[in-house]
């Protein structure tokens, strides 16, 4: 399944929760009460989950995980983390863990 194909099938499944499909920096993210928690950025899903959470630790964990860096000019945002496709199988779990901390 592509990055795009699995972003609309988290998209899909947060819908009852109050995500939304938009847009951030000019990309695909997924929105609640107008905030981004979730941002797609080539085949990498970035999650919000706040810097010092044990979400943020375990996101950041993963082979090939890191800070998200929007613009690519090494100014990551540190409450980010964004996750390869490798690891899809965690962006449910992540995605779901961003979207509970906007709503917390």
């Amino acid at each position: 399944m592509s990055p795009d194909e699995l972003f609309d099938t988290i998209a899909e499944d947060l819908a009852p929760r109050g995500a939304t499909a938009g847009t951030m920096f000019g990309k695909r993210a997924l929105k609640a009460r107008g905030k981004a928690f979730a941002c797609l950025k080539g085949d990498h899903l970035a999650f919000k989950l706040g810097d010092g959470t044990p979400a943020h630790a375990q996101g950041l964990g993963l082979t090939g995980a890191v800070l998200f860096d929007p613009s690519g000019n090494h100014r990551p945002f540190k409450d980010w983390v964004a996750v390869p496709q490798a690891h899809a199988d965690q962006w449910p779990r992540l995605a779901e863990a961003a979207l509970d901390s906007l709503t917390a």
